[in-house]
């Protein structure tokens, strides 16, 4: 079972800074490195957290097509997130045996997700909605764990794990994150006040 509970998100850094960010992300207590793989770049930059994982969960992100898919599962990544909900890739993450976080925005969303056997989605963008958007969607789906991501950084992380959310996910913040005086204290502070789904 591959935690959500703090995901880093590592775009466009290139493969150096990435595999430097991951080392220090997973150092901090963070549950999942993620790699947005847009570009040559981004899959180089996922080659390089790959090759420093050694273990630790790492996941491929913007996953838009089953060859983007099946490439980051050969990678060894445990995790395809994607912006939407595409139910050929959430057939073919449960083929393989990796964790499919699929984007979501509206019930419906949630709905297909839960079809194709999906425990947690990801409430993207997050900001564009708020916190409430969690309370109100656990009703008809108490048993689905929602990951915010989009717009969500210190200051606001807090809320959506107060909300009912399972996990948060620090994009362009990531590095402000890491820059605290102690990360890893951020990072068990936010894990504390997560609650599982009902």
């Amino acid at each position: 079972m591959i935690d959500l509970r703090t995901i880093a998100i590592l775009r466009d850094f290139g493969p150096e800074r990435s595999r430097t960010y991951a080392e220090r992300c997973w150092a901090a207590g963070m549950d999942l490195v993620e790699v947005p793989v847009q570009g040559e770049a981004g899959w180089s930059s996922l080659e390089a957290v790959a090759d420093a994982a050694a273990g630790r969960a790492f996941g491929a992100g913007t996953v838009l097509s089953t060859d983007d898919a099946k490439h980051a599962i050969d990678l060894g990544a445990s995790v395809l997130i994607s912006p939407g909900t595409d139910p050929i890739i959430l057939e073919l993450a449960a083929s393989r045996g990796v964790v499919a976080l699929p984007g979501v925005m509206t019930p419906s969303d949630v709905s297909v997700a839960v079809q194709h056997g999906v425990g947690a989605v990801k409430l993207f963008p997050a900001s564009v909605v708020g916190p409430a958007w969690i309370s109100a969607l656990s009703g008809p789906f108490p048993g689905v764990g929602v990951v915010a991501v989009g717009g969500i950084g210190i200051g606001n992380a807090a809320d959506y794990l107060r909300a009912g959310a399972v996990g948060v996910g620090f994009g362009g913040s990531v590095v402000e994150l890491l820059e605290t005086e102690d990360p890893a204290d951020v990072v068990a502070g936010l894990h504390g006040l997560i609650r599982p789904p009902r």
